[in-house]
């Protein structure tokens, strides 16, 4: 039986992994070991940065929905409203609280009036 010889196998693992990593400077894009290292890593950071970022969010529409309140001269505070909001069941998340106190003002102060 014939030999098999692994060149052309290896050759483009070796060439997947590194285009992979395009971009990244030193040895990180020319060696497929520290390449590799470099693949693992990032992966982590990317699965950690995807559940961080909504949290990210969540805080960023808690702010937007404080400002809208302060704008209007309201008493009511973002977790009073959040309170408010959950006792009488409006179903409106604060992604589209922050929009309507950004956007449309006169609908958030009708919300905030009819909750408060």
């Amino acid at each position: 039986m014939a030999r098999v010889k692994g060149g052309t196998t290896s050759n483009k693992r070796r060439k997947n992994i590194l285009a992979m990593t395009k971009g990244y400077r030193f040895g990180r894009s020319t060696k497929k070991r520290m390449a590799k290292e470099a693949i693992f890593h990032a992966g982590k950071y990317a699965f950690a940065h995807r559940k961080d970022k909504k949290n990210d969010f969540k805080r960023l529409w808690a702010v937007q929905i404080n400002g809208g309140l302060d704008a209007m001269g309201s008493a009511v505070s973002y977790s009073k409203l959040q309170g408010a909001l959950n006792k009488k069941s409006i179903g409106l998340n604060r992604k589209m609280l922050a929009e309507m106190a950004q956007k449309f003002p006169a609908s958030f102060a009708r919300v905030v009036t009819q909750v408060s």
